[in-house]
């Protein structure tokens, strides 16, 4: 029997909300009936460190780290985190990517600097899906719901339906944030 194990990867910076994004992630899978497992890998607390959460789901899955080359879709919050776990992708897999720039503590000390054109090099080799979610959100009225624009433009790459993945996001944000998450989910899901 084939395991038809999924393997979904969210990267970004610290405080960028990848943990509310793979509890959600984790949710609706759970609320699917799937076994899932999660892992937080690059776990860095303070804002500014990588961030890196696996979310595995599958009829059985047996450890929650995702190799490289096995991701089906990578969600990256910020550009330079979507160059440096690309290769964790699938040849078939897809890249959602927030169009923003969060420079590095290396770069701020003048160490390194930011690689231009990140965007344009990642299409060259992978299913790009790119979104100004900063500006969208904005747009909404609530710069910090921007991750779930992200999310709205990846869930089109699993297999939940819509009402499901608002279900979630219902049960999963605080109560006042419903309204303002569930716009942001359909401004992505519907872009």
């Amino acid at each position: 029997m084939a395991n038809n194990t999924k393997n979904i990867m969210i990267v970004g910076v610290g405080g960028q909300g990848t943990l509310l994004t793979s509890r959600i992630l984790g949710g609706i899978t759970v609320d699917a009936g799937y076994d899932v497992k999660l892992s937080e890998v690059h776990g860095m607390a303070q804002r500014g460190g990588s961030v890196v959460t696996f979310v595995r789901y599958g009829e059985k899955v047996a450890e929650p780290i995702v190799e490289e080359g096995q991701a089906d879709v990578l969600i990256a919050f910020e550009k330079l985190e979507a160059l440096r776990y690309a290769h964790f992708l699938k040849k078939d897999g897809a890249i959602v990517v927030n169009d923003h720039r969060i420079d590095p503590i290396t770069v701020v000390t003048g160490a390194a600097s930011y690689p231009d054109n990140i965007i344009e090099d990642l299409e060259k080799e992978y299913n790009v899906y790119k979104v100004k979610a900063m500006d969208e959100a904005i747009n909404l009225g609530n710069s910090r719901v921007f991750n779930i624009i992200v999310l709205g433009v990846a869930a089109k790459h699993m297999d939940f339906p819509k009402e499901a993945w608002l279900k979630t996001i219902e049960k999963t944000v605080p109560e006042k944030t419903i309204e303002i998450n569930k716009k942001a989910f359909l401004l992505g899901y519907e872009s």
